[in-house]
């Protein structure tokens, strides 16, 4: 809380010293503008929107010509318009940027006990972030990334109750209906960028851990996904490099284009989640992005993972996604954002796919959401090979809606309160043991930092000088 309150009086210091500044200026150009000839008057005005916006902008962690929203997980791209949810400081040379999310919830996955599978929990999924960044020399760009979750105290080494869920491993067993707890160490990682040309950079991140590559922005990172306290069930099928013991990452971008190469552990973290895991560098991944316009952010990757799953550790995977996020803003609060991934898994001869489209509705303090899934797994990926021989393929749907209502805001921290409901659409094999179409559903307390307005202030400070 002591943090929040500086927090709080560092941004009220500075914008307080902006509008001060702004004031001296506005009165400067009333005492000039009688005497100024009109070139002389749009010159001043030109100087005065570059002062402002130069105060006013956020540049991303890899590129001094791009917004900071453009910032995924990892070095992956957002569309422009997504809103931020952060804290931030400003120092004489660096910026500091605090960034989280905790969900305090009630978890029961099968409802109506229609099935075998279904667990509940009270439990806090949860994560949060510290980021900096400064500029070096005149084209050169240094960022801090770090990331930290609670899950293995607040959560459990075991994870949470999530049916059809699968992926990593505890006490020598998959975990199967359970989502793995993220690791307490969730992302050390800093980065260099130079810009070499105009519109042109040559970035280069490392972490122990941090993010390859591959795939979309990770769920958490998604604004399409934030009010959903689950992970996907394709989240091993598409995001789930985002913790990575050893990675390195060298990207080119031109204008809005950028191709990336990473090198990485190709093995997921293991059960003892508060220490690091052994880097290997033994897998490979290739990015391209695109993003078409301030509103939409395109991926398609590839990946070939060595040894990823303990409890299989001959079994090695070729990961493919493509991805789809569209943004676009509403009002000073409000937004759309929609997600489309498509991922698969390639490996011991066969090819598993998974599709996602997610979508979150905010409204001023009301948000509506959901989420729709299909995805094959095998016997052997839901720890059924015993009473399935031959390791066939089952397809599962879910479709999940929530809403939540933010209930006050306090020192730029929001407390959101929301419920939302899963209805699973089980493969007729495995009605015995989950039910024919069981109910998941969740009761949740949330807090996350409020959202930052910085566009609308610039808006305002521009029609304020075009006024003067």
């Amino acid at each position: 809380m002591k943090r929040y309150i500086l927090i709080l009086t560092v941004l009220i210091t500075a914008t307080a010293a902006r509008a001060q500044q702004m004031d001296h200026m506005q009165h400067m150009n009333k005492d000039t503008t009688k005497k100024a000839a009109p070139h002389d008057h749009a010159k001043m005005m030109a100087e005065m929107q570059h002062d402002t916006t130069h105060h006013m902008s956020m540049t991303s962690q890899f590129s001094l010509d791009l917004p900071m929203n453009r910032d995924g997980s990892g070095t992956s791209w957002l569309p422009d318009e997504t809103p931020m949810y952060m804290y931030m400081v400003h120092g004489k040379k660096w910026m500091h940027m605090f960034h989280g999310s905790f969900f305090a919830r009630y978890n029961k996955q099968d409802l109506f006990n229609k099935g075998s599978r279904g667990g509940s929990q009270f439990d806090v999924p949860n994560w949060f972030m510290y980021m900096a960044q400064r500029k070096v020399g005149s084209n050169g760009l240094f960022a801090i990334n770090t990331m930290f979750s609670l899950d293995p105290f607040t959560v459990g080494a075991g994870g949470y109750p999530l049916l059809y869920q699968t992926g990593e491993s505890y006490r020598g067993n998959k975990l199967v209906d359970r989502q793995h707890p993220h690791d307490l160490f969730a992302e050390l990682s800093v980065a260099y960028t130079q810009r070499v040309a105009k519109n042109t950079d040559i970035s280069l991140s490392v972490g122990m851990p941090g993010e390859p590559a591959l795939g979309p922005p990770v769920f958490m990172h998604r604004i399409s996904a934030m009010n959903n306290p689950d992970a996907p069930l394709s989240h091993h099928y598409a995001d789930a490099t985002h913790i990575t013991f050893g990675t390195a990452t060298l990207g080119f971008r031109y204008k809005n284009v950028k191709l990336e190469g990473s090198i990485f552990t190709g093995r997921e973290p293991d059960e003892h989640r508060y220490d690091f895991d052994k880097p290997k560098f033994d897998s490979y991944s290739v990015r391209l992005s695109v993003n078409p316009s301030k509103e939409w952010a395109l991926q398609v990757s590839n990946g070939w993972l060595k040894s990823p799953e303990e409890a299989e550790p001959d079994d090695n995977v070729n990961r493919f996604t493509a991805s789809a996020i569209h943004t676009k803003a509403l009002g000073e609060s409000s937004y759309v954002a929609t997600t489309l991934v498509y991922g698969q898994n390639r490996h011991h001869g066969k090819t598993q796919p998974a599709v996602l489209l997610e979508n979150s509705l905010q409204l001023n303090k009301t948000a509506i959401y959901g989420r729709y899934e299909y995805v094959k797994k095998d016997a052997g990926e839901l720890d059924l090979e015993t009473l399935f021989p031959g390791d066939p393929n089952f397809t599962i749907n879910a479709v999940t809606l929530g809403t939540n209502r933010i209930l006050t805001t306090i020192k730029q921290t929001n407390l959101t309160v929301g419920l939302q409901a899963t209805l699973n659409a089980s493969p007729k094999a495995l009605r015995p043991l989950y039910g024919t179409a069981p109910l998941g559903f969740q009761v949740y307390l949330r807090i996350t930092p409020s959202l930052t307005k910085l566009g609308v202030s610039k808006r305002k400070m521009d029609h304020d000088m075009m006024n003067m």
